[in-house]
């Protein structure tokens, strides 16, 4: 994991990786925003610009993209979380210069057709449809709002069928113009791709591209304990307890990393022996984090009976307890250290992982580290680094994110 890092005069970055091993390569176009930076009528528009960026330009239809990567075998997509959003290629070295083109031309002329932002829409709308048919989805989308409230955290990435529906040309190409800039926009590859042609690609395809973006506001968060409820005749509750934890550059991450998957991050964590093994009470239960430049959260997803539901939250608060209480064993590091450099070196043998790396990374402002660099990060993690942890984060307050046949008035006994 050795990079290479260009910033272009007009301030568009080129970071790559070589893997000469590999015939393909993986290039990404992140960009520097998501849901965080729409206001008012722009909910939704990260997700939504997402979607027609591949309708087009004036000189390129959405049907020529499509077959432009499938005449070559690509794979190619796009995907918008709540700080960024990432264009994407996989395709074989020699057709690079191709994906190149396609990207190049999409991220910087959008045609925004007014009939095909209409049809995209109701695509939109049935995605928020898919999402909203499946509780598991809703209950962490109930989860994220009450952990967040007010702050810009707490927007869904889709936006809402009425900001969808409302959604028109103009919104659209102003939030464009607004946040797409060569200023927010990295460019990552790793496969069989020298640095230098990379930089060439891009300046000949990005290189005049002008413009500066406005950055972001930062607003730490304020959480409170809560309940977000919607409330549903389902065989299965689903539930998301939780609460606020580390941001995104906090030092500690590779402790808490540790931490994570030894409550919840695998078959062997605590939470999956005690709730599915011993008691049967669930078929899935996994704790997961969440870290944001301002703000970041820690959580436990549990899908059970309703009947279930306070016996598994109830256990969920004391295996919480517990750690903040003792901590962890020397096994239990040992086996969460190894599954991590395990992970990591797996990782490593994908160009689609080792893109996304990069990209994230420099995007977002986490250091570059190697593989051994990494290695060397999580072997100096300690006991006591991961029970201070522990206690600073599992010690509330909490909120919870629920889908099932009850109210907020039932489940408000296990966030206080």
């Amino acid at each position: 994991m050795d990079h290479q890092l260009t910033t272009l005069p007009n301030g568009l970055r080129v970071i790559t990786e070589t893997m000469p091993s590999v015939r393909s390569v993986s290039v990404g176009c992140w960009v520097d925003t998501g849901s965080r930076d729409e206001t008012g009528v722009e909910a939704g528009c990260s997700h939504f610009l997402e979607h027609l960026l591949f309708k087009g330009t004036e000189d390129i239809s959405a049907r020529e993209i499509a077959e432009a990567f499938d005449s070559v075998g690509a794979r190619s997509n796009a995907f918008t979380t709540k700080e960024y959003t990432c264009y994407w290629a996989q395709l074989r070295d020699e057709d690079l210069p191709m994906g190149m083109d396609l990207l190049s031309e999409m991220i910087q002329r959008p045609a925004f057709r007014r009939d095909e932002i209409e049809s995209e829409s109701h695509v939109v709308l049935e995605e928020i449809n898919m999402n909203e048919d499946d509780p598991a989805d809703v209950a962490h989308d109930q989860f994220a709002q009450a952990l967040w409230g007010d702050h810009v955290l707490a927007k869904p990435v889709l936006g809402t069928r009425d900001s969808i529906t409302d959604m028109n040309r103009d919104v659209i190409a102003g939030y464009w113009q607004r946040r797409y800039h060569p200023s927010t926009l990295v460019v990552a590859a790793a496969g069989n791709v020298e640095h230098e042609d990379a930089v060439a690609m891009a300046t000949e395809r990005f290189g005049q591209w002008e413009g500066s973006s406005g950055g972001h506001e930062l607003v730490d968060a304020s959480i409170n304990a809560g309940v977000g409820v919607v409330t549903r005749d389902t065989e299965q509750a689903h539930l998301v307890i939780g609460g606020e934890s580390l941001k995104r550059g906090d030092d500690r991450r590779f402790a808490f990393g540790i931490l994570n998957h030894v409550v919840g991050g695998g078959m062997s964590s605590r939470l999956f022996r005690r709730i599915r093994e011993e008691r049967g009470l669930a078929y899935a239960v996994y704790a997961f984090r969440m870290p944001y430049a301002d703000s970041g959260a820690f959580g436990v997803y549990v899908g059970t009976t309703p009947h279930q539901a306070p016996e598994v939250l109830s256990l969920v608060r004391e295996e919480l307890e517990g750690v903040i209480e003792k901590g962890l064993t020397a096994e239990e590091l040992d086996r969460a250290k190894g599954n991590m450099k395990g992970g990591l070196a797996l990782s490593m043998e994908d160009t689609s992982s080792r893109m996304v790396r990069l990209g994230r990374h420099e995007l977002t402002g986490i250091e570059h580290l190697t593989l051994d660099e990494t290695v060397a990060r999580i072997d100096a993690v300690s006991l006591g680094e991961i029970h201070a942890v522990a206690k600073e984060i599992y010690g509330g307050p909490f909120v919870l994110g629920a889908v099932g046949p009850f109210d907020a008035a039932d489940l408000e006994p296990y966030v206080g």
